[in-house]
């Protein structure tokens, strides 16, 4: 029986190659990435290296890539990671993921005040609409909505306000770059362009000032601490660059 799969932006198929780059590091290099014996440095090189590549297709620096277990991760981190403590008014839109716009609810909830940004009849953020929010510590708007297909001219957004852009739709549909959309942080999910389940990353702009969510480690400086998934890294990386 052929199966027609119409559900792509729900989720892709893992793509031969990346399946076959993520065998070969669990056969080859299934080290600690943390550990300093050969084994261990292989991973690390490997991971390193699937960082060197994200960066590069994304135009950031690797220093700027934290490998996250999707997007709802990074969303989280990115959210949570920047608000600090209220009050504060937080921007946001209601055509966000629900990864996005739970996290908001809670700040609501903690003391923050949000600012709703209104979204036009064709489904997307007036660029004119966050100029007026000079007073954000943080806006999330983003790149392509899940459900509509709707783009939102980011670009035109940043530079006010410290902004996050969940990416994880527009990722293998579009051209992405983190310098040109101008905003601090940026999501992704490998599974949305034929990398593994589990697997994304946050783009954090250099300099940047994130409290991370998790405490236990110094890995990915400390954004994010905790071992490596060095395989599924790999798998990101090559799906991305195909």
């Amino acid at each position: 029986m052929t199966i027609l799969d119409l559900d792509q932006n729900a989720t892709t198929q893992l793509h031969p190659a990346a399946a076959a780059a993520m065998a070969k590091v669990e056969a080859e290099a299934w080290g600690n990435p943390s550990s300093a014996h050969a084994i261990g440095r292989k991973a690390r090189q490997r991971l390193e290296d699937a960082r060197e590549q994200v960066a590069a297709l994304l135009h950031a620096l690797p220093e700027e890539v934290v490998f996250t277990s999707g997007a709802t991760e990074a969303n989280n981190l990115a959210i949570f990671g920047q608000c600090g403590e209220p009050p504060a008014t937080i921007a946001a839109s209601m055509i966000e993921h629900p990864c996005v716009i739970e996290p908001i609810r809670v700040l609501e909830k903690r003391g923050f005040r949000i600012e709703w940004l209104p979204v036009t009849p064709a489904g997307t953020i007036e660029p004119r609409e966050m100029a007026a929010c000079g007073e954000a510590r943080l806006a999330t708007v983003m790149l392509a909505n899940h459900e509509t297909g709707a783009v939102n001219d980011v670009r035109a957004m940043s530079g006010t306000v410290p902004m996050h852009c969940d990416a994880a739709q527009a990722l293998g549909k579009m051209p992405v770059s983190f310098r040109e959309l101008g905003v601090t942080t940026l999501s992704l999910s490998a599974h949305k362009f034929r990398g593994p389940g589990g697997a994304g990353a946050l783009l954090i702009r250099k300099g940047t000032k994130l409290q991370p969510l998790t405490f236990g480690g110094f890995q990915q400086q400390g954004h994010r601490p905790g071992t490596e998934a060095v395989a599924l890294a790999v798998g990101l990386a090559s799906a991305l660059g195909i």
